[in-house]
């Protein structure tokens, strides 16, 4: 028989996604459907809240809204091909399309990680320099601050898509993934991707890093201001207007950190269990997460669920 051409390019690849766990891909359906579903729901109410009521046209709020239209992005990029390839047979997908998958949730991520800083500074400057806030934190900067996440996330992903986009890509052309997860794509590489690899550390830096670094100093320095606040209440107070915005942080780099920094199975059996959860956590990562932000905030923040009450009571007497 003649030998496959090793060196042609593919045109298409295929999602593997939870083929080798059928009786699992209409389970996971019905619930990625569902959570798609509160994620476009809970997110859209925070947009309509934040540009709706006055009382929160606000720097802190207007970070929320972006967070919230990001999710949405984040989440649309990727659940309809995942929520696609549980119902399909043959999970096929064309290589322009899966460039753009890539390249769109690739930059989501990064932006969302650098927002989160912005969002840190300003808690650091309401809670450290409250006088000042309305200065330093002004539309003129808040604007920019969050523009600039959205660019530099953008860009970053621009520069990492167009460096696979330029691999050769022979033989097998199986993602082992749910969507075109971009570490996944590299593995189908036949060319050497050193300087991928490289890029992508100097990226991990950046966008992790960087970010995580900022978002803990910001908060020693939050945390020595609330210690010396002299009352309970307004320690309370303090707190509440940070509270949400910490946990988001700690559930979307936590998750992260275990993603990529957990120690891989040597044995067969571990393995395929470890298979299934590299699947499954960046699966967490890419619909629970957006899902928790608008709960979180909306749980946590008193003006929030002020507004949204005051939207559904202004929807029910027009009625």
């Amino acid at each position: 028989m003649e030998k496959p051409n090793q060196t042609s390019p593919l045109v298409g690849f295929i999602l593997l996604g939870l083929s080798a766990h059928p009786k699992l891909e209409k389970t996971f359906f019905v619930l990625i459907l569902l959570t798609y579903v509160v994620i476009l729901l809970g997110n859209g109410v925070l947009i309509l809240v934040t540009i709706l009521d006055s009382r929160l046209h606000t720097p802190m709020y207007f970070f929320l809204g972006n967070l919230s239209f990001l999710d949405i992005c984040y989440t649309t990029s990727s659940v309809p091909l995942v929520l696609d390839s549980f119902l399909t047979p043959q999970k096929t997908i064309s290589f322009s399309p899966c460039a753009v998958q890539m390249c769109l949730s690739f930059s989501m991520a990064g932006t969302e990680c650098v927002l989160l800083g912005m969002m840190a500074f300003d808690r650091y400057v309401a809670i450290c320099n409250p006088l000042r806030y309305s200065v330093v934190m002004s539309k003129a900067v808040s604007v920019p601050m969050a523009a600039g996440s959205w660019a530099v996330g953008g860009v970053a992903s621009l520069v990492h898509t167009s460096l696979v986009i330029q691999l050769p890509f022979c033989g097998a052309n199986v993602i082992n993934h749910f969507t075109c997860e971009i570490l996944a794509v590299l593995k189908l590489a036949c060319a050497d991707i050193s300087i991928n690899v490289i890029s992508m550390e100097v990226t991990n830096v950046i966008f992790l890093g960087v970010p995580v670094l900022f978002i803990s100093v910001s908060y020693v320095f939050i945390i020595a201001t609330i210690l010396r606040i002299p009352s309970a209440e307004g320690k309370k107070k303090a707190f509440s207007t940070c509270s949400a915005h910490l946990t988001v942080v700690i559930i979307f780099y936590g998750t992260l950190f275990f993603m990529y920094g957990k120690p891989k199975s040597k044995d067969s059996q571990g393995a395929d269990k470890e298979d299934l959860s590299d699947k499954l956590i960046p699966l967490f990562y890419g619909v629970v997460t957006p899902m928790l932000n608008p709960i979180i905030y909306s749980l946590r923040n008193k003006d929030v669920k002020a507004a949204v009450r005051n939207l559904v009571s202004q929807k029910y007497l027009r009625r």
